[in-house]
C-alpha cells in the first residue's frame, strides 16, 4: 500500500499545480457559480444546511466510535481485556453465523514461517541491509525454522547485491529473489509466493523493523482457523526529522493504533494495509496480487472477505517504518492511496453488497467507508462555495435551529481530537514521541484535512483521465534515526 517500485523522474510542480487549479474550479468554483444562480433567483440552500452537517456527523459519529472502542480495550499497546469483536452486531442483537470473537490463548508451536521483503532495489539499496540484518538477528525462529526471502527488481545488477549475497551466505534461511522483468511490489511477492516453504508468510516493505514476537502474536488469530490473515501497526520511527514526519506519526498512531483496529472490534472484519501482515499461506497463494491495480493490498483484502476469509488487526503486532521526509513523496504516496481506494470502490461496492459473505453490518461499515470516502471530500468542501455564494448575493444563511448547528459542529471538531487522545492512550513503547506532538497535531488536523481533501480531489482526475503513474516513496539511510530502545 505504501510504496511502488517502479521509479519515473517526474518533475511536478507545474503538472501539480495545474491539476488543482482545474479540479478546485470545478469542484469550488462551478458550485459557486450555480449557488449564486439558486439564491439570485430567490430560492435557497436550506436544504445543503442541513445535509453537508449531517455528512459531517455521520463522520464524526464513526470517528468517535472508533476511538472509544479501542481506547476501551488497549493501553500503551497492550491488551487492556480480552477483545470482544463484533461490539455493532452484539449491541444489535444481530445473528452471526460465526463466533463474534476469538479466545486468545496458547496454540501450541508456531508452524515454519516465512517473511517475504519486497524491495525495489536502486530506491531502497540504502536501507535494505539494515532491514534484513535487523529481521535475521532479532526475529525469534518457530520451532520448524524461519526463512526470509528479499523479492527485489532493479534495472541493473548493482553493487548492494554483492553484500546481500555475502549476508544470505551468513544467513542460510535469507533467499535473495531478483524478479526479472518485474515492474511492480505485485509482481516481486507473487514470485516469492511460488517458492515460499512456510504455513504461515508474513510480507514486510524494505523498511520494516519487526518486533521480535511478530509470529508468536499472529499464531494466536491465525491458529483456530478464524482468521486467515492478520494486519499489525506500523510506527514512524523517524518521527524527529522534521515537522512533516511528526505529523504523519501521530497520524498513523490514529490510523493503525484506532481506525484499523476498531475494524476489528466493531463490526469483526479488517483490511490488509500492504505490509506487517501475516497470513495462511494457502489462502494467500490463492489470494495473490494483481500488479495492474494501485493499492494491490485493498484489492487482495476485498477478494479475500469477498471469498470467505476473514482478515483482523492486532495493534500489539508493530514494525516500525520510515515516513516521507518531503512534501513531494508524501502527495505521490497519498494521491496512490486515495487514488487506489477509488478504484477499489468502483470495482467491488457491488459485490460487496451482493455477498453473502458478509454480514448486514460488515456491509454498511464497508460500503461507508468505500462509498462515503470516495465522496465524502467533495461534500467536505462544498462549505467554501455555499459561503462564497452567501457572500456574492448578500443573502443570509437559512434559519436553521442554531442547537443542530452546534450540535454537529461540535461533534465535527471534537472527533479529530478524541480520535488523537485514543491514539495517545493506546500508543506504542516502540518509538517514545512526545505528547507535545499529540497536542501540535489536534490543533493541525483541520488544514491537514483540507490539504487531504486537495489531493483526494486530484486522485479523482487523475483517475477520470487514465493518470495511474506510480511514483516511488523515495527512501535514504538520512531519514532514519535510531530506534528508541
Amino acid at each position: 500500500m505504501r510504496k511502488g517500485l517502479l521509479h519515473k523522474p517526474v518533475s511536478v510542480l507545474g503538472p501539480i499545480l495545474d491539476k488543482i487549479v482545474l479540479t478546485h474550479l470545478v469542484v469550488i468554483g462551478l458550485p459557486t457559480v450555480l449557488y449564486y444562480y439558486i439564491l439570485e433567483n430567490g430560492w435557497d440552500l436550506s436544504f445543503l444546511h442541513v445535509l453537508i452537517p449531517v455528512l459531517y456527523l455521520v463522520t464524526s459519529i464513526v470517528v468517535i466510535g472508533e476511538a472509544v472502542s479501542t481506547a476501551m480495550t488497549y493501553r500503551r499497546g497492550h491488551i487492556a481485556k480480552m477483545p470482544k469483536f463484533g461490539m455493532v452486531q452484539r449491541f444489535m442483537r444481530s445473528p452471526r453465523t460465526q463466533p463474534l470473537y476469538p479466545l486468545l490463548r496458547s496454540t501450541g508451536d508456531i508452524p515454519r514461517s516465512s517473511i517475504i521483503v519486497a524491495a525495489y532495489l536502486p530506491n531502497e539499496q540504502q536501507i535494505i541491509l539494515e532491514t534484513l540484518e535487523h529481521i535475521l538477528e532479532t526475529v525469534e525462529r518457530p520451532k520448524d525454522g524461519l526463512e526470509v526471502i528479499l523479492a527485489y527488481n532493479r534495472p541493473e545488477r548493482l553493487p548492494a547485491e554483492d553484500r546481500l549475497e555475502r549476508l544470505a551466505e551468513q544467513y542460510p534461511e535469507l533467499k535473495l529473489l531478483c524478479v526479472e522483468g518485474s515492474r511492480s511490489k505485485a509482481q516481486n511477492i507473487n514470485a516469492a509466493l511460488e517458492i515460499v516453504t512456510g504455513e504461515i508468510t508474513g510480507i514486510l516493505d524494505a523498511d520494516h523493523h519487526p518486533n521480535a514476537d511478530c509470529f508468536t502474536r499472529a499464531w494466536r488469530w491465525l491458529a483456530n482457523y478464524r482468521y486467515s490473515a492478520v494486519q499489525g501497526r506500523n510506527v514512524i520511527r523517524n518521527h524527529e526529522v522534521n515537522f512533516m514526519t511528526r505529523m504523519i506519526a501521530v497520524e498513523f498512531e490514529c490510523i493503525y493504533g484506532v481506525s484499523h483496529p476498531a475494524k476489528s472490534l466493531l463490526v469483526d472484519t479488517g483490511v490488509f494495509c500492504g505490509a506487517n501482515g501475516y497470513w495462511r499461506t494457502s489462502v494467500l497463494k490463492r489470494i495473490g496480487f494483481s500488479s495492474k491495480m494501485l493499492t494491490e493490498d485493498i484489492d487482495a483484502s476485498f477478494r479475500t472477505l469477498l471469498s470467505g476469509h476473514n482478515i483482523v488487526h492486532d495493534p500489539t503486532i508493530v514494525v516500525t517504518e520510515l515516513a516521507p521526509v518531503d512534501v513531494r513523496s508524501f502527495w505521490f504516496q497519498r494521491k496512490r492511496w486515495a487514488q487506489g481506494w477509488l478504484e477499489v470502490t468502483l470495482k467491488y461496492q457491488t459485490a460487496l453488497v451482493r455477498t453473502m459473505r458478509l454480514d448486514g453490518w460488515q456491509k454498511f461499515y464497508w460500503t461507508l467507508l468505500l462509498v462515503y470516502s470516495a465522496g465524502f471530500h467533495f461534500i467536505a468542501l462544498q462549505a467554501f462555495p455555499i459561503t462564497f455564494s452567501l457572500a456574492l448575493t448578500g443573502s443570509e444563511a437559512p434559519n436553521i435551529a442554531p442547537e443542530y448547528i452546534w450540535t454537529m459542529t461540535g461533534l465535527t471538531l471534537a472527533s479529530g481530537p478524541l480520535q488523537t487522545l485514543a491514539a495517545w492512550i493506546v500508543r506504542t513503547d516502540s518509538v517514545n514521541q512526545p505528547a507535545k506532538d499529540f497536542w501540535i497535531y489536534c490543533l493541525f488536523i483541520p488544514f491537514y484535512c483540507v490539504f487531504k481533501s486537495v489531493i483526494a480531489i486530484t486522485a479523482i482526475y487523475d483517475h477520470i483521465f487514465g493518470n495511474n503513474e506510480w511514483v516511488v516513496t523515495r527512501r535514504s539511510t538520512e531519514d532514519a534515526l535510531p530506534e528508541a530502545k
